[in-house]
């Protein structure tokens, strides 16, 4: 089993900046692609920004494209969200989650952290 917890989350006002941390601990070497998704009250999840195994590869929602950078260092099991630029429609709970190698959904999630972002 893959564990992952995020943290970083909290309460911003628009235009500023927070980094989104989510650390993975077990069965790590099973794990391939890592994402982050968001959910806002009353809307469906949505997938925020994707990274490959070696990091070469990363993928982004056009609404953060600009703003958001996903990244990971992978000797420290973690992958990042820096979010600059925040809007208060950025406002949601933001999750993790892991792919299993060969896999093509994600497979591990973690707990999620909540990102207000005040006007």
């Amino acid at each position: 089993q893959v564990q992952l917890v995020e943290s970083g989350g909290g309460l911003v006002q628009a235009g500023g900046s927070l980094r989104l941390s989510c650390a993975a601990s077990g069965r790590t070497s099973d794990t391939s692609a890592m994402g982050w998704f968001r959910q806002a009250p009353g809307k469906e999840r949505e997938v925020v920004a994707v990274i490959t195994l070696s990091g070469g590869s990363t993928a982004y929602t056009s609404s953060v494209k600009g703003r958001f950078t996903i990244s990971r260092d992978n000797a420290k099991n973690t992958v990042y969200l820096q979010m600059n630029s925040l809007k208060p429609e950025d406002t949601a709970v933001y999750t993790c989650a892991a792919q299993r190698i060969g896999g093509l959904k994600y497979d591990y999630w973690g707990q999620g952290t909540q990102v207000t972002v005040s006007s």
